[in-house]
């Protein structure tokens, strides 16, 4: 990466929305999409009398991602009214945890794939549960500016995950973001989907710019708006290169100004002013009265954590230290999800051959699933199935070029490798008569062998072209390999 005369300090405010069917405290529906404001009552529109009931399931998924994010559980925590005024808050507040979140002191360890940045432990201030506030939806694209409001969302449970400012670049904030994203998919908690406001990130960013006299500190910016993990990205460079301009252009620095929350335009590419920062003081925050503490027990808290399971981190250890899988294809792998991990596991076992099978998951069942725009559930073939057909590569009956016209007969017809490998008269070529044809190629052309002779081994490839002319059901690896010895010995 570029090196830049400043450090970005970064800490990202994460929020889920929990897959519950109902909110956080009555039983409106969460779902998304209904018209505006169908899905209401006393309860999350805070009208008079009207008493909140916490939803158990929401607190125990809190509670598992917590405990996969290493975070400590207290076994008493409360609720809290942070108290501020918008129009898409109705009751003037938002229920939420402040002194005694439901959990603590958690961290998430994070990767680059392309060595951008070293291995990195971002540490995890808190997890606490919030119910969401509604929706403003600006009609500025008529020309009105007009402003409406969609209540469905209030009250819908949320889970906020504070990370410490411990990481140093827009790269590493990226990586945060789609790392946390996996866990939470893995772990069935919420469906993660940032289009639709079920994961949403606010960045707060500054820097510490080297000084004769140790280190100058820019005021905190937090960044909302950011809808994807190309945005966070995006927003938190470019706001670090506007506050080094900040500093450059007027010398101000912590204290000379005031922390600020600006909003990512992401047509524009900008951050935009949108308020002063406000300090935990100016929510006035207080007990909830209207709802109980909540006390969980060691066997409440162990039962949630054996519902977990194998997570990415560790599932890309196994695949690489067990299964012998290079880092690449573990990554992609994971990446995709559980299903998918568990379809090359049914398939390595199946098969006989580790590499075999990630290869063949990551690439040509990955590359059909992307193109047919499906899951592994809904693929047409079956582990066992797929698994027939590499035993034929392992076997030398049938090569890798020809596998993939296998398997996309196998695909459409629904027959058996076996069959259809007879069906297309593929057969294997005796490793004599393979050599002999390999021999009489080389007597025929004695300008490829000067030329793979004088360093372009690339020439071969014209070889390779004949054999195939000669005989279809040549492997072209073998062709190449025997060829090169057989000049080699010239």
């Amino acid at each position: 990466m570029n090196e830049t005369p400043y450090e970005i300090v970064i800490g990202l405010e994460v929020h889920v929305q929990l897959k519950t069917n109902t909110k956080l405290f009555c039983r409106c529906s969460t779902k998304f999409g209904n018209p505006p404001n169908t899905q209401t009552c006393p309860v999350c529109l805070g009208l008079p009398g009207a008493l909140p009931v916490m939803n158990k399931k929401a607190y125990f998924l809190g509670m598992k991602t917590a405990l996969a994010l290493n975070c400590s559980i207290p076994k008493f925590t409360k609720w809290d009214r942070k108290n501020y005024f918008y129009p898409d808050l109705p009751k003037g507040y938002q229920t939420s945890q402040f002194d005694l979140p439901m959990s603590e002191e958690g961290y998430l360890d994070i990767k680059s794939t392309n060595d951008e940045f070293e291995p990195r432990r971002v540490r995890i201030i808190r997890a606490h549960l919030e119910e969401d506030a509604g929706k403003s939806i600006h009609d500025e694209a008529a020309g009105k500016g007009d402003s409406r409001i969609d209540l469905n969302r209030t009250g819908t449970p949320l889970l906020e995950i504070v990370s410490y400012p411990d990481m140093r670049n827009a790269a590493e904030a990226k990586t945060y973001m789609q790392e946390l994203r996996l866990l939470l998919t893995y772990l069935d908690v919420s469906d993660c989907n940032m289009q639709e406001g079920s994961l949403r990130c606010d960045a707060n960013v500054n820097l510490h710019i080297p000084a004769d006299n140790g280190v100058i500190a820019t005021p905190i910016v937090e960044i909302k708006n950011m809808n994807s993990f190309r945005s966070v990205e995006r927003g938190i460079a470019y706001e670090a290169k506007r506050q080094y301009n900040v500093w450059q252009e007027t010398g101000k620095v912590l204290g000379e100004l005031p922390k600020q929350t600006r909003g990512w335009d992401d047509s524009a590419q900008v951050t935009r002013a949108q308020r002063e920062k406000e300090e935990s003081a100016d929510y006035r925050y207080f007990p909830c009265p209207d709802l109980v503490p909540v006390i969980v027990t060691d066997q409440q808290i162990e039962e949630v954590g054996r519902d977990i399971g194998e997570l990415p981190a560790a599932l890309r250890e196994r695949l690489e230290t067990e299964f012998g899988l290079t880092t690449y294809t573990s990554d992609v792998i994971v990446n995709q999800g559980r299903g998918l991990v568990d379809y090359f596991l049914e398939l390595a076992e199946a098969s006989g051959d580790n590499k075999l099978a990630g290869n063949w998951v990551q690439g040509e069942v990955l590359r059909i699933l992307n193109e047919q725009e499906i899951s592994i559930d809904t693929f047409k073939l079956s582990a066992a199935q797929l698994a027939e057909m590499l035993k034929l590569i392992q076997s030398g009956d049938l090569d890798s070029s020809k596998a993939k016209d296998v398997l996309a007969v196998m695909l459409d017809s629904g027959k058996s490798a076996a069959e259809i490998v007879k069906e297309l008269g593929i057969e294997k070529v005796d490793e004599g008569d393979l050599e002999d044809l390999c021999k009489m190629l080389v007597e025929r052309n004695p300008r490829v062998v000067d030329d793979v002779r004088g360093g372009n081994e690339k020439a071969v490839g014209a070889l390779i072209g004949q054999a195939k002319k000669e005989n279809p059901n040549v492997n072209p690896g073998q062709v190449r390999q025997i060829c090169l010895n057989i000049i080699n010995d010239i």
